[in-house]
């Protein structure tokens, strides 16, 4: 039977990294934090609050369904909001008012960072000691919702990739649409003499992420001058999405994109560059901006740079090419959207 990673010695896990990057191409201290990731995912959707929760973003568009071609470093998990809310019942997780909105996020606000620290920490430490392992655990975030794994890295990362695994937990969904998907280590294939974590997590479907991807991206091109970094991401992954058929059925899915739009006016509203209230449903009917302009623009090119220097996308498409491709989407959901019956 083969021994298990974290049962290696650091100088065997070192070795084992730097045998499988040479073979892949794929720098060690990606592949060391891919092992975390999964392992991470493995503690969770084995436990007994597997049920409560949905894998979403942008590594699961990676890791669970092999769309986008970038390492994607931390884990953004949503907590079914009926644990919080129990009164909603079985029917739409979106409230009928933003007076009661309003009163879901406090009363999320005001639990989820408990839940993290009574629920998710111990889950995590129990599954430490089994495998016995010594890491750090932190809860942190504006509003304590990020629990960090500072994990014992066996390899020197550089400057953008920080030796964590981050969860960030959101509770005013159900996280569907979601299903089951498998998931492995990057390195797995490469070594066959040690044995790596796998998971099995529920996962936001592809779709419902392209357009919660699209409408935040839109919110930046409308607010001209937000910060950009680490944000450029959204917008490769737009990219990849528009390269296989999740694409055309997001696009078709129109009561999905309302669904989307709904639930972020009522939970994540914003305003737009003038002060003006960003309207999510007339985007999505036919509104939407993606291609930013001016500052905004030169500021996400100056994190795509970043991005593809630390060695996260093996194959960058330029970033031109991104926002070209970006303006296609933007054109095919407007003209989708104004055209159709």
């Amino acid at each position: 039977m083969p021994e298990s990673y974290f049962s290696l010695s650091k100088d065997d896990q070192k070795e084992a990294l730097e045998t499988a990057s040479s073979k892949t191409g794929l720098p060690p201290y990606l592949l060391e934090k891919d092992i975390w990731v999964v392992w991470t995912l493995s503690a969770l959707f084995r436990s007994n609050a597997a049920s409560l929760l949905t894998f979403k973003g942008g590594t699961s568009l990676s890791k669970a369904y092999k769309v986008i071609h970038r390492f994607s470093e931390d884990l953004d998990l949503t907590c079914d909001i009926h644990q919080f809310i129990p009164e909603i019942g079985h029917g739409s997780p979106i409230p009928p008012t933003r007076s009661q909105a309003d009163k879901w996020t406090e009363k999320v606000r005001k639990n989820l960072p408990g839940w993290i620290e009574g629920k998710i920490k111990p889950i995590i430490e129990q599954a430490l000691k089994h495998d016995g392992i010594k890491a750090r655990l932190e809860i942190t975030g504006k509003e304590k919702e990020k629990l960090i794994i500072h994990y014992p890295a066996a390899v020197k990362s550089v400057d953008y990739v920080s030796q964590t695994v981050q969860l960030e937990f959101g509770a005013r969904s159900t996280g569907e649409p979601h299903e089951k998907r498998p998931i492995v280590c990057d390195i797995a294939s490469q070594i066959s003499d040690v044995h790596f974590p796998t998971a099995t997590p529920n996962v936001m479907l592809v779709e419902r992420t392209f357009w919660e991807k699209a409408t935040a991206t839109h919110v930046y091109c409308r607010q001209l001058d937000t910060p950009s970094d680490r944000f450029s991401r959204h917008w490769y992954d737009l990219f990849e999405i528009s390269n296989t058929d999740h694409l055309s059925k997001a696009l078709a899915d129109r009561d999905l994109a309302l669904n989307v739009a709904q639930h972020k006016e009522m939970f994540f509203r914003e305003k737009d560059s003038s002060g003006v209230a960003i309207n999510y449903t007339e985007a999505v009917e036919g509104k939407i901006e993606l291609v930013p302009k001016g500052k905004a623009h030169t500021n996400l090119a100056t994190d795509y740079k970043k991005m593809t220097d630390s060695g996260l996308i093996q194959t960058p498409p330029s970033f031109k090419g991104i926002m070209d491709r970006c303006g296609e989407i933007e054109f095919k959901i407007n003209h989708n959207q104004k055209h159709e019956p």
